[in-house]
């Protein structure tokens, strides 16, 4: 699904450093100490609401989209199913909520469906793509 071209690999989570103190009252995280700072990695779920950031450009094209991040450069490709992931991402909306949206246009089961996503959400993520909210305070 994914078919970024990205300068260097990174890791699939999104990670923010805070000082551990602050890392402890997060929700929604699990942190790893590391001196007076902690690793957090944001976990997204089904509940999550993620957007397309505004630092990005994209063009459709027989299907497949082509995004470039105006931060860094980089070109990434989606192929068709990513493509329409994509386009949903244009507006803030629930995980789930895009889980749905697929399950009712793609024959596919729920469980590969969620996995899939998720696991794209995370390289979008970590490609600096996407905005994520916590969505339980929405």
């Amino acid at each position: 699904m994914w078919g970024g071209h990205p300068a260097r690999k990174q890791s699939p989570k999104l990670r923010e450093k805070v000082s551990a103190n602050e890392a402890s009252a997060a929700r929604g995280f699990t942190t790893r100490s590391r001196g007076r700072f902690a690793v957090v990695e944001r976990r997204i779920s089904p509940h999550t609401i993620v957007q397309a950031v505004q630092e990005q450009v994209f063009c459709e094209l027989s299907g497949e989209a082509t995004i470039l991040n105006l931060k860094n450069g980089i070109y990434y490709g989606l192929d068709r199913v990513g493509s329409r992931i994509w386009i949903l991402l244009q507006q803030a909306r629930r995980v789930q909520e895009i889980r749905d949206t697929l399950l009712e246009e793609y024959e596919v089961t729920a469980e590969r469906c969620e996995r899939d996503l998720l696991a794209l959400l995370e390289q979008l993520a970590a490609e600096g793509l996407i905005e994520i909210r916590d969505g339980a305070a929405a």
